[in-house]
Order: structure tokens, then sequence, then C-alpha cells
């Protein structure tokens, strides 16, 4: 590749959307124009290049992010190309966790949909400054000003069209852009690689000069000057327009939306100009912020390679050429192959073997990496997703990735006893890999269980342990995967005094459990305990604590949602050991569990349906035979569409049912929403 452009001509950025609105295609597109590839590759013929695992080729969705660079226009593009289907949502929130910006795509036809609210949401939670692609503007029912109009009411955010799509007998021909006035047409025989600038039509004028003026108002927002030559009649210099929308941009206070069809080959071009143009480089961001793990004071590093090395592992993925690979977001620094770093978490020193800029599946080898550059590493042998890596001496702690709870299991075992340590194996490297993906052994049973967000994230996972890792399993039925709370404060007294060989073990632990609101997590409060108390007899605790949570009192359930008090009564005897503090603080809370009125919870999931009319009233009355609760329906423009919470228990089969009654011709998504109490009936059935 050619000689590294600057920092600040580094673009850092993710492509976002629902499933099917066309994310890979356009990324596709993307490369073809900018020369990584010289053929286009297709999703639906599984040539996508993005798409690389069989699995996603074969049935045309993107599963894993896919990591790769471009240049356009001077500029180093890193891309990752996200998965649109909720099963796999963990992949969307480590990417936009290093990310700098993104390009959220919309189809045109379905506007906005489920999960292109959730990754609007994470982008949020990253304050991500976004660019818009409303895609599929040649399909039958596109509506450009409708999905603008849906970015407003459905994602609270401020749209300003830099596009208007063009239309000649109702055929989609090209785009008008609105800040210099003039028509972009696309060449189809040259597969859209050649496109020129017309004059507007007379018919469009008074409507394109409605969205400039906007344009101009919106950009006179963010600079006074381009307000005073505004108001005086005077021309604007584009370049200060766009300095003007850059500004606002960056701040997310606005969204430059763009339109056209990745897959007819139109519109792709201003989408790279818009990610130069408006999206930041690592420059334009704030420094990073973390923690130093010694003083644990907060410490920042800027985007310079004159900073301490410091960089966040943000995946893990197994490579069956090149082995454990850790892909790498560098936030400050300049490191060489070779070079050791801290692992600041774990405390381990960790060197790098190998440097790999990553396209897709396919590796180059690079000899440094630094400020701003995302790349893989091989060779880590302790790094885990959401570590920190530091040069030593140099170490701060950066935020993590949380990782959202799994709502599904099933029972897995190997065809041939002979293979069952090649099925622990594939299981332990791709736990590792995937954090939302769980295995558990059934205390009762001894069963293996393995738990995901999805019947179809736990079908890619089985498929994988059958290709990747050569092991025929048996798997059983779905099960859900409940938790566990109280529902009241209870109390529990752990004690624990016995002599083990000649060190005599003994030690109290007091404590209390209340009960906190859904998702608020574990909170362990050490607020009345006696500066008396060491530090390590308190990590002993809180470490058997959370250990303690993964099993409850009822089924073995994982606990959530409490708070967990120690109470003042506790004191440090001489006798008091970590061994001992760590029973007492399992019994204690046990019994605290056991007298806080426990129950179990059921994971609740957010479902949307659009059906066609003829088939609501079927629709409506199945998803109330499954215990939905119907929150609102409307109409997106071609079918009906229902908001609904449905516990994860009633929407197995769902699929092939929907199907049935609607012959084949709705559609659903589904994505977690929160926990709530089992029915008792039903609690008394699963507790036996």
């Amino acid at each position: 590749m050619a000689k590294k452009p600057t920092i600040g001509l580094t673009r850092n950025i993710g492509i976002m959307a629902h499933i099917d609105a066309g994310k890979t295609t356009l990324t596709e597109r993307i490369l073809y124009y900018t020369g990584i590839s010289h053929k286009i590759g297709e999703v639906h013929e599984g040539t996508a290049q993005m798409d690389w695992m069989p699995q996603e080729q074969e049935r045309g969705i993107t599963i894993t992010s896919a990591a790769t660079a471009c240049d356009w226009n001077g500029c180093r593009i890193n891309i990752i190309d996200t998965p649109g289907h909720v099963d796999f949502t963990m992949e969307v929130e480590r990417s936009l966790r290093v990310l700098d910006g993104a390009v959220a795509v919309f189809d045109a036809v379905a506007g906005v949909e489920p999960q292109s609210e959730t990754v609007w949401h994470q982008a949020n939670k990253y304050h991500v400054p976004r660019i818009a692609f409303v895609n599929k503007m040649d399909r039958v029912g596109a509506n450009f000003e409708r999905t603008v109009q849906m970015m407003i009411d459905r994602l609270g955010a401020k749209p300003v069209a830099m596009q208007i799509p063009y239309f000649e007998n109702d055929e989609f021909k090209g785009i008008v852009d609105v800040l210099t006035k003039k028509l972009i047409l696309w060449d189809e025989a040259s597969l859209g690689s050649d496109y020129q600038s017309n004059e507007l039509p007379e018919s469009i004028l008074e409507s394109i000069n409605i969205a400039h003026d906007f344009l101009m108002e919106t950009s006179a927002d963010f600079n006074e000057e381009i307000m005073s030559l505004y108001l005086e009649g005077k021309n604007v210099d584009v370049s200060m327009i766009k300095s003007a929308l850059r500004k606002a941009t960056l701040a997310n206070a606005i969204v430059p939306v763009y339109c056209g069809s990745a897959f007819k080959n139109k519109g792709v071009q201003p989408v790279l100009d818009a990610v130069v143009d408006y999206l930041p480089s690592p420059m334009d961001l704030p420094p990073v912020l973390g923690l130093n793990p010694h003083t644990h004071k907060e410490v920042s590093r800027k985007a310079d390679i004159a900073e301490p090395f410091a960089a966040l592992a943000f995946k893990i993925q197994n490579d069956s050429f090149a082995g454990q690979l850790t892909y790498l977001r560098v936030y400050s620094g300049e490191i060489e192959v070779g070079k050791r770093v801290q692992n600041v978490g774990k405390d381990k020193k960790e060197r790098f073997g190998k440097l790999l800029r990553m396209h897709a599946n396919k590796r180059e080898e690079i000899s440094s990496v630094r400020a701003g550059d995302i790349v893989a590493a091989v060779g880590l042998k302790f790094t885990s997703t959401g570590d920190t890596l530091c040069e030593p001496g140099k170490e701060l702690l950066l935020e993590s990735i949380d990782a959202p709870q799994p709502v599904i299991s099933i029972a897995i075992e190997p065809k041939a006893s002979a293979d069952q340590d090649k099925l622990v194996s594939a299981l332990d490297k791709l736990s590792f890999e995937d954090p939302t993906f769980v295995v558990n052994i059934d205390k009762e049973t001894g069963q293996t269980l393995i738990s995901g967000m999805g019947e179809l994230h736990l079908e890619i996972i089985v498929d994988r342990i059958k290709r990747e890792f050569g092991v025929q399993a048996n798997v059983g039925e779905p099960r859900v995967a409940f938790r566990e709370t109280v529902t009241q404060i209870g109390s529990g007294l752990g004690v624990f005094d016995k002599q083990i060989g000649n060190v005599t073990h003994l030690a109290t632990v007091p404590l209390q459990v209340k009960p906190g609101s859904s998702g608020s997590g574990i909170v362990i409060n050490t607020d009345q305990l006696s500066k008396s108390i060491p530090a390590e007899a308190i990590e002993s605790i809180k470490e058997s604590i959370s250990g303690s949570l993964s099993s409850g009192v009822l089924a073995g359930y994982p606990v959530v949602d409490l708070e967990i008090i120690i109470l003042k009564e506790m004191q440090h005897i001489v006798d008091s050991t970590d061994l001992a503090y760590k029973i007492a603080a399992s019994i204690a809370l046990r019994e605290a569990l056991n007298s806080g009125h426990p129950v179990l919870l059921e994971p609740v999931m957010e479902v949307q349906v659009v059906v066609p009319d003829e088939f609501l009233g079927d629709a409506v009355g199945d998803l109330n035979r499954r215990n939905g609760k119907i929150n609102g329906m409307g109409t997106n423009g071609i079918a009906q569409t229902i908001e609904v919470t449905v516990p994860l228990r009633k929407m197995f089969g769902y699929t092939t049912d929907l199907r049935t009654i609607t012959q084949g011709r709705a559609t659903y998504t589904m994505q977690f929403s929160h926990f709530e109490p089992v029915p008792k009936d039903i609690a008394n059935t699963i507790l036996g």
C-alpha cells in the first residue's frame, strides 16, 4: 500500500443498519470504486468479500464484523462492516466502541427499522458522529422524505438532506446535490465508476431551492459569517459551508443525509466524499480517558505518536492460518512488531509476534502501528475483549466493553465420546472469541449448556463447531436462559470456623440484599464497613459474592438486579483468612437470598412484525395466544407494523408459524427488552 497518511487524514468508520438494508452491498461498492477490489462482490450470489464466512455466504447475511481499509481523496479510511441481525448486536457494540464515525444505512422502502433504532442508540452511547445513506431508492415504494421524517420521529435525530433523489417516469435515475444544485447521473455501462454533473431541470428547481435554504440556515447556525453573507444575499463559498456542516456533524448536532442505490451502483462516491468531509479523524476527537491502575486517577491520551502507546482490544477471532487474532484500536503512541506491552487489567506482559492490516479474511503484514490505526495482532496469549494494552510503566486502563447477557440455551454433546476433548477445546475458543456466548455445566444433569443471544446465534455456533473444529454434535431443544432475583430485603450471617492443618480459619460476614430495578445489575456496598477491615479481606468477600451470584438458590440460574450490603457488624479477627472470608461470604449470601423471597425472571422480547393487511387479524391473534402485549400498530407504507412484547419462552417456532399463517409474506425482528417475573404457575412447573 501507499505511504501512511497523517493521523488527520485517517477516518475510522463503521457501516451500520438493520438487516438487509444494504450495508455489505454498499461496502462492496466502496472497495470497488477505491480500487481495492477489481470485481464487485454480491451478497445474494455469496461472493461479497466482506461476508467471507461460509455461514454468511450461505445465508446472505453478515454475522461477524469485518475490517478493511481503502484510500479516497488522500484519506485512509478504515471500515468495519457490522452485522444487522439482532443476535449479533455485540459485534456492533464493540465496533462502535472503537470507531470515530459511522455511516447509517436505511432501506428507503422500510425506513427506520427496529435494529436501525438499536444501532443508532448504541452509537449515541459512544457519541459517534454519523452520516446517513438512504439506500434502495430504485425499489417500488421507496420514499426518501418519509425515511428522513422517521429519523426525526423515531431516532430524535436532526437530519439535513444533502441530496434529493431524482426520478424520470417514476424510475430512479440519479441524485441532486443540494449544496451545489447539480444533477448527478451515473453511467450504467461503467458499473457506476463514471458519473457527470448536469444543470437542474426547471421542474425541480423550486423543491431544491427549499432544501438548499434549509441547508444554508443550518450551516449559518454554526458560522456567523455565513449568517451575515446569507442575509445580505451574497454568495457563500462552498468550503465555508462544508466547514460549518463538519463542525455541526462532529458535535452530533446534525446528520447529513445522502441517498442512492448501492445495488444499482448509484450514489456511492458522494458517500465517500462525505466520510472525508464530515466525519472525524482521530485528531478531531477529545483525548481518550482512562484510569491509572495504581493511583485510580484519571489519565488522558491524545491521538499523537509522541504520547505513550495505548490500545484497546475490541475483538478476538480464531484464524485457521494465523491462529488467534486480536483486533486493536490504537489510541496513542506508536509501536513496532516484536515489542512488549503491558496488559493492564490482567497485569501480564504481552509481545506482538505479528501486526496485520486486515481486509476481511485476508492479511497484510505491517511493521508498526500508531495512533488512529485499527489492526490485528498475532501472539497475544492473555488478552481478551475489552483489555487495555499499554507501554510498560506508563499504564492507563481504558473503559472496557459491556456484553449483553445471553437469553437462550441449548444442551450440546459430541456424537462420539472420543470427540469430547475436541468439543471442550472448541467451546473454549468460541467463548473466548464471543463474550455473548457462554458455556456452563448443569449441576444436576451434568449436561454442557451453551447460551447465546438467539436461535440463529446458537445455530451459527453449532455450525462452526462442526465445520471449523470437525466435531459432530447433538444438540437439544432451545431453552430459556432464566435469571433469579429477590423481591424484598433479606439478611444473612455467614460464619466459618475451622482448623485446617495448623491454621485456624475464622470469619464472620453479615450482609443484606435489596432488590434493584430491572437492568440495574449487581451493586456491592461496603460503605458501612469500618476502616479497620483490611482491603484484602473486602476484596476476598467481593470475589466470593461475584462467584456465588452465578448460581441462585431457586434453580441455579444467575442472580441479577440487587444491591448487596456488607454490614458494619463485621469484624476483623486475628485468625481471619482469605479462605474464611470467602466461605463465610458465600454462606451469608445464600442465606440472604433465601430470606429475600427469591423469584424466577424470564427474558421478554421486543418484537416487530411487518404483515400485509389481509393477514393482520391472524398475526395479532397468534401473538395474543403467545401472551404478547401489543404496544403499537401502524403502517410503513406497504404493510401493517405490529409492535409487541412477548415472553421468549412463547417465541420458539414462531418463524414457521408466522410463515404458515401469512403464506410466507410477513417478516419479523426480535430483540431482548427486559427481564420480568415468571407467572407463578409457570414458575412452579419450571422448578418442579
